[in-house]
């Protein structure tokens, strides 16, 4: 029998052509390889029997895609595209500037390369050896934080770069670093400031940082779903098995070539989200989730993981763990967890559940162990603060990760926001009438208004929320009657009748 291997197709940024994918899933359809992943930075992996995937290896040499089988010596780039106009608003960073910076790149990178807006959390920032992050006041410039190689060590130079400068900075970079590996690959002492001065800043247009980049605190927000912003909807979709099945990816292909929408999305998140779906475009999008019959709003128990790339093992412990916080209800909203099984993988975590073998015969293990290392101030952009858990056995790890997690709350909370215990109790608000109240739902905001109703679904003015059916769902993005919260109109500026 043939061996199995992987390809790794690098789609820098994370931007992906539909008529590009459809064509590399196409190569696939007679070979017994129905379904793909997508990876951490972005990227998309296929694995499968080698000669069953030699047609496929065979198209690629005929483009100019970056793949790799069997290895990562190119990672790809990451940056925060997905996440631009839904999770990222009012900043001076647009879809047009990181192609531009992404079309500027005429090299393969060796090194991690993350370029990301700084008012977001939902791609992570420093998980790249240089990490470009947006100024915030500064139009087209950048910070610039550098890990080197194979060290959790990160120093942020005290000028800014310019967009246009970006790519060949980076190429330097890069350069100096392989030139150097004496000094700056896997030495855990690598200097920065030493990097820097090599460097130069005379080949670039730069300027003197007035401060150290703010970086925001990780707030992960819902990526999945069907949702609205501004005149149109974006699409999230994430699966349980971080498994694709090739003919859905297809038919999404096909959708988005129909209705004239060039790029859908990889996230870090290993997702896909697909944006500008028209109002008159979102039954076409309804009837594929339908035909798929792919499943929605997962709990945030769930999508705040973060698992290595094509790893049964981390796979199953993330399913072990997501079940026994949801039979106890945990919250982890505000975390990341991530999952690591193997030496050399790099994740992204507030919290890292880390496997490693407590016995061990030549290269195979005979049990298994775990630590639970915790990020400094549970910040996943900082490297580990302190260890919560060591040589753990299994059955032990929820009650260490409750532990981490109730430290954390602890950490967030706010004695002087909670009434003291001597405080009277507050006089009961007399209920509003019905026809002054609306109902919200919370994912999307879209307003169930009684005096008005939903006549384009049969529902007349004047049926009160509470004689809706308990079938009733959002209109836009189908979230369950029982979510909705009952709001005052003037809450919302709406004006009563």
């Amino acid at each position: 029998m043939s061996e199995r291997i992987t390809i790794k197709i690098n789609f820098p940024g994370g931007i992906i052509s539909p008529g590009v994918l459809h064509e590399i899933l196409a190569q696939l359809e007679n070979n017994g390889t129905d379904q793909v992943r997508f990876g951490l930075r972005q990227q998309l992996l296929i694995s499968g029997r080698a000669d069953a995937l030699h047609p496929l290896k065979a198209y690629l040499e005929t483009t100019k895609l970056v793949y790799e089988t069997g290895q990562d010596a190119f990672p790809n780039m990451v940056t925060s595209y997905p996440a631009e106009e839904i999770f990222i608003n009012h900043t001076w960073l647009s879809e047009g500037v990181y192609k531009d910076i992404l079309d500027a790149v005429d090299y393969t990178p060796k090194v991690k390369i993350n370029i990301s807006d700084s008012n977001q959390s939902f791609t992570p920032l420093l998980t790249g050896n240089i990490n470009w992050v947006a100024a915030v006041d500064t139009p087209h410039f950048w910070h610039l934080f550098i890990r080197f190689p194979k060290t959790n060590i990160i120093y942020e130079w005290d000028q800014m770069v310019y967009t246009n400068d970006i790519a060949q900075c980076s190429r330097a970079i890069e350069s100096l670093i392989w030139t150097h590996p004496h000094l700056f690959y896997d030495q855990p002492d690598a200097d920065g400031r030493l990097l820097f001065r090599l460097l130069g800043n005379n080949a670039y247009i730069t300027k003197p940082a007035a401060q150290p980049a703010l970086l925001p605190d990780f707030n992960l927000p819902y990526y999945e779903g069907l949702h609205r912003y501004n005149n149109k909807y974006w699409l999230g979709v994430y699966r349980r098995d971080e498994l694709f099945s090739t003919a859905f990816l297809k038919d999404l292909c096909r959708i988005c070539l129909q209705t004239k929408i060039g790029q859908l999305c990889a996230t870090p998140w290993k997702s896909i989200i697909v944006k500008g779906i028209t109002e008159k475009d979102k039954p076409l999008w309804n009837a594929l989730l339908n035909t798929h019959t792919i499943n929605m709003r997962h709990a945030a128990n769930e999508l705040n993981f973060q698992v290595e790339d094509n790893s049964s093992p981390a796979t199953r412990l993330k399913q072990y763990l997501v079940k026994k916080l949801n039979t106890h209800d945990t919250r982890t909203f505000g975390l990341c967890i991530g999952i690591k099984t193997r030496k050399k993988s790099e994740i992204f975590s507030s919290i890292l559940v880390k496997r490693k073998p407590f016995f061990q015969l030549g290269n195979k293990a005979l049990f298994y162990v775990y630590d639970i290392l915790c990020a400094h101030a549970y910040n996943p952009n900082k490297r580990t603060g302190f260890i919560a858990g060591s040589n753990l056995p299994k059955f032990m790890l929820v009650k260490y990760l409750n532990r981490s997690l109730k430290d954390f709350y602890t950490r967030m909370a706010d004695p002087n926001q909670l009434p003291a215990e001597s405080a009277s109790l507050p006089v009961p608000e007399i209920a509003a009438p019905e026809d002054t109240c609306v109902h919200q739902c919370p994912h999307c905001l879209t307003i169930y208004d009684p005096c008005i109703g939903e006549p384009e679904h049969c529902i007349p003015s004047g049926t009160a929320f509470a004689e809706l059916p308990s079938a009733y769902t959002c209109p836009l993005c189908d979230t369950g009657k029982d979510q909705f919260i009952k709001i005052e109109k003037t809450s919302l500026g709406l004006q009563t009748v």
